[in-house]
This record gives C-alpha cells, sequence and structure tokens, in this order.
C-alpha cells in the first residue's frame, strides 16, 4: 500500500506529480473495492495522526550516502 501512494503522489515520466492528497482521496475512494480497507484505514492514519510523508527524492539520496 505504501507503493501505491508514493506512486500515485510522485512524480513520474508519464505524467506530473499528483500529491499525496490527490492519493489519498483515491484510496479512499477505492477502499474496500481495489484496497483493503484495514491496511487503508492504517495507511490513512499513519499520513494523518502521525505525519507521515514521502520523502523527496533529495532526502532518498541523502540517505542512501550515509548507509
Amino acid at each position: 500500500m505504501a507503493d501505491v501512494l508514493e506512486s500515485m503522489a510522485s512524480h513520474r515520466p508519464y505524467r506530473p506529480a499528483l500529491g499525496i492528497g490527490a492519493a489519498l482521496d483515491e484510496l479512499g475512494a477505492n477502499r474496500g473495492i481495489l484496497y483493503d480497507p484495514e491496511v487503508v484505514d492504517a495507511l490513512m492514519m499513519l499520513v494523518k495522526e502521525k505525519a507521515y510523508s514521502i520523502p523527496s527524492q533529495f532526502d532518498m539520496e541523502n540517505f542512501r550516502k550515509y548507509q
């Protein structure tokens, strides 16, 4: 589910980034249809209550540098 969120929210060569809000809307709209409701709820809780965000490309490059 995290990969689905990241794929929708981030830039892709064939389209601009949709943003985390649009990605969450899509997950919510298809909760119980395409996506397991418990998993969608857990992901939404992480984003809304725990302030999870998708790291930027710059953050990931710096993260890899120190591993």
